[in-house]
């Protein structure tokens, strides 16, 4: 009996099939192929499938996706009369090397009744684009900097991992492919644990939660981890991603000994210091220093402003300095007068910068009180215009040397300025009066360049580095020696 005599029928059933099949002769003849297996292989008649298994062979290259050595062709499994099904292959047209498909092949091998192979068919399904998608997820899956680890939800057993992964806790890919979940156990130590292998068992999406995995080398390593379901092919699996909590962990960490060591300094000064919020000054924190000199208690000033406590005695000072904290970040050594618990007076030094803490900005205030200074100083220069107004017969250079007396027993020499040449005494005299570096070239008569070179030994003499530190290092040290200039 022919195929076109004994067969017609069954080729007008199999032309209308959305699968290929492949019809195969015992002596290896292809005898016939429906409309979807020409287009399988890129053909249009079923001489350009070759006309026999061997012609096949030359036009067509294969490879299993299974890794299996094609010593054999499935087409030739079929003809030694091999029954197999869910064999997925790559095939090339060998002269035509841009077309190429992935098939999912299985057999049919039919017998009479005397048990001979009376029908040897070859059926394929086109799966290329499912195989280009999972390519694609694929590359996305090991590209992806994010930890993942996928697992098989029929046996929980890990079926793919990334880079990411293995970067993050030191395993290799065979120690985590094959391994349960439990071996390799990606919700180690997690904080709600119960319920994560519970959605897990069910195939249900698992919240992102805190854990602990355990490594290879002993040690362990804090993440995120959460799960989600999703089909690997046909296959149910839940992915599993990672967020690596490590550096976190070690930013708060140095954030929170940063912040200990900044409020053990802030509490020890010696110095009256204030936190505030920049943006209100409302304080937020007062060392001991500043209850022990103001009076005021944490408790009376915390949540309330200089301005709500009537701390400054004059209230156009108060916003000056505020507004030159906003505008510049720092304040240095300005002179106020602030007001004590019990309405007592202080004179003060004022300084001020921008801190930041945490993500929030604040202002440091420090207030160094100089009362007594300030009282001393009152004191000696009304002695010393007492003296000049009774005893006109006293020399100038004796009246100077009692002008620069700034406390009692105190004297304007090397014990007290370091080194300085008399042309740097004479500078730092006219800077603390106020004038400029043109003025002081203009009255010393010289160039302003020689004024700045004397300005700037002065200035690595007294350890400053601007004219306004010079200033205050001077009238703590009794400059200007005469009446400062108007």
């Amino acid at each position: 009996m022919t195929l076109g005599v004994d067969r017609h029928e069954l080729r007008q059933i199999i032309a209308g099939l959305s699968e290929g099949v492949i019809l195969v002769e015992p002596d290896q003849t292809i005898a016939y192929a429906n409309e979807a297996a020409l287009v399988m292989h890129g053909a249009t008649t079923v001489d350009e499938l070759g006309e026999t298994v061997d012609a096949y062979r030359e036009r067509f290259s294969l490879r299993y996706r299974n890794n299996r050595t094609p010593n054999q062709y499935p087409i030739e499994r079929v003809v030694s009369g091999e029954s197999f099904h869910d064999v997925i292959v790559d095939v090339k047209r060998t002269d035509k090397p841009d077309v190429d498909f992935v098939h999912s092949l299985r057999s049919i091998v039919a017998t009479d009744r005397d048990g001979n192979p009376s029908c040897l068919a070859l059926i394929l399904k086109d799966v290329s684009e499912q195989f280009e998608a999972e390519e694609r997820f694929e590359k996305t899956f090991n590209a992806n900097p994010a930890p993942a680890v996928i697992c098989r939800l029929s046996d929980l057993r890990h079926v793919k991992v990334n880079l990411g992964f293995l970067e993050m806790t030191g395993y290799t890919r065979d120690a985590v492919i094959g391994r349960s979940v439990y071996e390799v156990d990606v919700l180690a130590n997690a904080r709600n644990r119960e319920l994560a292998i519970s959605r897990l068992n069910n195939g249900g999406t698992i919240p992102q939660m805190e854990a602990c995995l355990d490594l290879p080398d002993g040690g362990t390593r804090y993440v995120i981890v959460a799960g989600q379901p999703m089909d690997l092919g046909d296959e149910p699996c839940m992915l599993f991603t990672f967020a690596d909590l490590e550096l976190r962990r070690k930013a708060e960490s140095a954030l929170r000994q940063s912040e200990e060591r900044f409020a053990k300094a802030f509490r020890l000064t010696p110095v009256p210091t204030v936190l505030a919020r920049a943006d209100t000054f409302t304080i937020t924190g007062v060392n001991e220093a500043f209850s022990r000199v103001f009076g005021f208690g944490a408790d009376k000033v915390t949540g309330r402003s200089p301005d709500d406590l009537g701390l400054w005695v004059h209230d156009a000072a108060r916003s000056k300095f505020e507004s030159a904290v906003t505008r510049t970040g720092y304040v240095l050594g300005l002179e106020v007068c602030l007001k004590h618990e019990d309405g007592t007076y202080l004179d003060c030094l004022a300084s001020a910068e921008k801190v930041e803490i945490g993500e929030e900005a604040y202002a440091l205030l420090v207030l160094q009180d100089i009362t007594e200074r300030k009282r001393s100083e009152r004191d000696l220069f009304g002695a010393i215009e007492t003296v000049m107004a009774d005893t006109s017969w006293f020399s100038r250079g004796l009246i100077e040397k009692l002008a620069n007396l700034r406390q009692p027993g105190g004297s304007h020499d090397d014990a007290v300025s370091p080194n300085m040449t008399v042309r740097e005494r004479q500078i730092l005299d006219l800077i603390c009066s106020g004038l400029g570096d043109d003025a002081i070239a203009k009255r010393l008569n010289l160039s302003r360049n020689t004024v700045r070179n004397h300005s700037a030994a002065l200035y690595r003499k007294l350890g400053v580095h601007k004219r306004s530190e010079a200033i205050i290092w001077g009238r703590d040290n009794g400059f200007p020696a005469s009446a400062p200039v108007k």
